[in-house]
């Protein structure tokens, strides 16, 4: 049975790093895999995890529709298997036709659960409510704790305030333990 999953972790847990494992799985035993990321994510044109693995990929934007641009794809080469990186951007209604998908094929959506404010990004609430299969990809703190808040640093100080998406990686982020999160906060007041 196909089903929607979605992997999701703090920053620094190796999300992106498992999607492409998990691509290179199904490639490796035949399968034609379709890997994609939202194009609001302008770090690279690939797919790219911090410990070097990387894939070229296809991006897509906020106002298109996913059915559409899957069908695009398998017209050309049947796709057996829909990969997205950085799926906390997708849209509400992105994750319902990803729902969709999931009639014909497995959509596997890797990505964070919460903001740097620790409030759900709206593609990851509506994973939550619609996915088969959610599975948490644990991370460790500084302190040796689970890291399951995404902090965000300006000028090195720990910060709750400003757009909700700052695309950025080890320069602006840390995960990091609810404890070691207070405690940065408590510096700032």
């Amino acid at each position: 049975m196909n089903k929607l999953y979605f992997k999701y972790g703090a920053m620094g847990s190796s999300k992106t790093a498992q999607a492409l494992m998990c691509r290179f799985n199904y490639i490796q035993k035949g399968f034609n895999v379709l890997l994609a990321k939202p194009c609001m994510d302008t770090r690279s044109p690939k797919v790219t995890s911090r410990i070097g693995l990387s894939a070229d990929c296809e991006t897509f934007s906020a106002q298109d529709n996913l059915v559409d641009f899957f069908n695009k794809f398998n017209e050309k080469k049947k796709i057996d298997v829909f990969i997205i990186d950085e799926a906390q951007f997708l849209t509400k209604e992105q994750v319902n036709e990803l729902k969709e998908l999931t009639i014909f094929i497995p959509v596997l959506c890797y990505g964070l659960l919460t903001n740097f404010k620790t409030e759900l990004f709206e593609g990851s609430k509506r994973l939550v409510e619609l996915s088969d299969s959610l599975m948490e990809i644990k991370s460790v703190c500084k302190c040796g704790r689970k890291a399951t808040i995404n902090a965000r640093f300006v000028n090195g100080k720990i910060t709750t305030e400003g757009k909700e998406v700052e695309i950025g990686a080890d320069e602006m982020y840390d995960g990091m333990c609810y404890n070691c999160f207070k405690k940065e906060l408590s510096k700032i007041k």
